[in-house]
């Protein structure tokens, strides 16, 4: 038999997802393979596996289907196992660790937010910052590269201060809403990039704070709210969160 593609772990009697829903081309039909307690839900793995924007997304809409009837701990994209042996002896390794974790986040989803610096505020900032004021008054009155690197370097500094504070205080408005939290990698020109754990009856009323809060810092960050997701960043086992994940069609901005 050809290598195994693993999308995920849930509980035995999980319900499959119907339809063309796994990788490759055309999509691999998912399977469950049960051991004991514990499924794992797995494919053929197409030859020549690439990290191709079809998979990955193929990959991320296998587990939404699957969490949208119950838990699963996703593993990352392209997965692979040379065999189901090698499947099975890994859901029979610690099982218990695995159901606490199905148990965590049963009924939960992941929602991201990330806040970024809004690169044309210049005219908000400058009438909000009398030092940048004084410093574009210079450079105005004399040009030179010197004053011309000083003011850029201010208006940067400037820009991501202003970002990150209304990044802080969304942060710190929503966080109660939460169960917990996860910090996402840095990525350039993102003053915030965290993750939430929520109750999925909660959700609601994080949409509708975050939507409060992009409305009053307009200009001020330029707000991505991406859910729901899998619960990638909140499994605690190695080799199982996905980093690769894209934007759910849910986004709130803010510019």
């Amino acid at each position: 038999m050809s290598r195994i593609y693993v999308y995920g772990v849930v509980r035995t009697g999980h319900p499959l997802p119907t339809g063309p829903t796994g990788v490759g081309s055309p999509p691999e039909p998912l399977r469950a393979l049960p051991a004991g307690a514990l499924t794992a839900v797995i494919s053929a793995a197409p030859d020549g596996m690439l990290a191709r924007r079809r998979d990955i997304i193929a990959h991320q809409d296998a587990l939404i289907a699957l969490a949208a009837t119950g838990p699963v701990i996703p593993m990352r994209f392209g997965s692979l196992a040379p065999d189901e042996d090698t499947v099975r002896a890994r859901l029979s390794d610690r099982p218990e660790e695995q159901l606490a974790v199905l148990e965590r986040l049963a009924g939960r989803v992941e929602m991201n937010l990330k806040a970024l610096v809004v690169e044309d505020a210049l005219p908000q900032l400058l009438r909000e910052d009398g030092r940048l004021r004084r410093l574009h008054s210079q450079l105005r009155a004399h040009p030179g590269y010197e004053a011309s690197i000083r003011l850029g370097q201010a208006v940067a500094e400037g820009l991501q201060r202003r970002a990150l504070r209304a990044a802080v205080r969304t942060r710190d408005r929503i966080r109660a809403l939460a169960d917990d939290t996860a910090a996402g990698p840095e990525l350039d020109g993102c003053v915030l990039n965290l993750s939430f754990l929520l109750r999925r009856e909660a959700e609601e009323e994080f949409r509708a704070t975050v939507a409060d809060c992009v409305a009053e810092y307009t200009g001020h960050a330029d707000f991505r709210l991406s859910g729901p997701l899998p619960c990638f960043s909140f499994t605690g086992l190695p080799g199982q969160a996905a980093p690769a994940r894209r934007s759910a069609p849910t986004t709130a901005r803010a510019r």
